[in-house]
């Protein structure tokens, strides 16, 4: 999934995702960033995640245009 941080503190690792495709908000889960070039995130920061089964955000990610299928890429570049 892709999404934008809506907010993060990072003395408490909480903070919120909203997906891009219909707005749906997520708490982060706390290993969120375990394993990610993320050492924190910013309010606006663009992410690609996943849900765990909990329902909360993890395994983020950066995104790139290509990741998070641009109108403007060719579908065959689109991952």
């Amino acid at each position: 999934m892709q999404g934008v941080i809506k907010s993060y503190d990072p003395g408490t690792r909480l903070g919120v995702v909203v997906r891009d495709t219909d707005r749906s908000e997520y708490d982060l889960a706390a290993d969120a960033l375990a394993g990610s070039i993320f050492r924190m995130l910013r309010q606006g920061q663009r992410v690609v995640f996943e849900l765990d089964d909990r329902g909360l955000a993890t395994r983020l990610r950066l995104g790139s245009e290509v990741d998070m299928g641009s109108p403007d890429d060719p579908p065959e570049q689109r991952g």
